[in-house]
């Protein structure tokens, strides 16, 4: 996957239509990043899937200032934009003209963890380092696979793991009782592990 992605990362520079088809790759997992961030911040009050648009209009504007050429830097890169864009709507939505770059920094550090959440959402604890690197490595896999989840799975498991709610705390977010949310979140991570392995990961 890595290798096909620094592949299409040339092919975008050296014909910029090819952008698109890039960047859409990675809809699932900006998507993810930014729901956490707009929970934590803005409650609900911003679509994430809008938000992510507004991140890859960003992203084809300064794609020319991109300078590096391997997966991992360009996921980087776009998570940068995803905060900047975050900001951006934070201060909107709070009448704030001034850019405030404590607020993107604070963006960044949080996208950075909940992209390491979701790489070890599926992780085993008793792995080696080796194992925990490649798995930062899969969490776009792990986000196209949750992003296959009905809608009550994904929750349940992106409150539990991504934002680290207790499960009463995930029950009263989701209005239901602490045992049904505990049975459905053993359910989530059980799709979740097989939708993973489905799409060519390895839990």
């Amino acid at each position: 996957m890595t290798a096909d992605a620094d592949r299409r990362i040339a092919d975008a520079r050296r014909d910029p239509e090819r952008l698109g088809t890039l960047l859409e790759a990675y809809r699932h997992y900006l998507r993810l990043l930014a729901r956490v961030g707009i929970g934590r911040r803005l409650q609900g009050k911003l679509d994430a899937s809008d938000v992510v648009q507004e991140a890859f209009l960003d992203a084809h504007r300064h794609f020319e200032d991109f300078r590096g050429t391997a997966e991992g830097q360009f996921v980087a890169w776009l998570r940068e934009i995803l905060a900047g864009t975050l900001s951006n709507q934070v201060r909107r939505y709070f009448g704030t003209k001034a850019r405030d770059p404590r607020l993107e920094v604070n963006f960044a550090a949080d996208l950075d963890q909940s992209s390491y959440g979701l790489a070890q959402m599926l992780a085993d604890p008793r792995s080696s380092p080796s194992a925990a690197a490649n798995r930062r490595e899969q969490s776009l896999l792990v986000a196209e696979a949750l992003a296959r989840l009905p809608d009550d799975y994904q929750t349940v498991l992106v409150l539990r793991h991504l934002e680290g709610m207790t499960f009463p705390q995930v029950a009263a977010a989701m209005g239901r009782s602490v045992d049904s949310v505990e049975k459905l979140w053993l359910r989530g991570l059980t799709r979740l592990k097989k939708s993973f392995a489905e799409s060519g990961g390895a839990a």
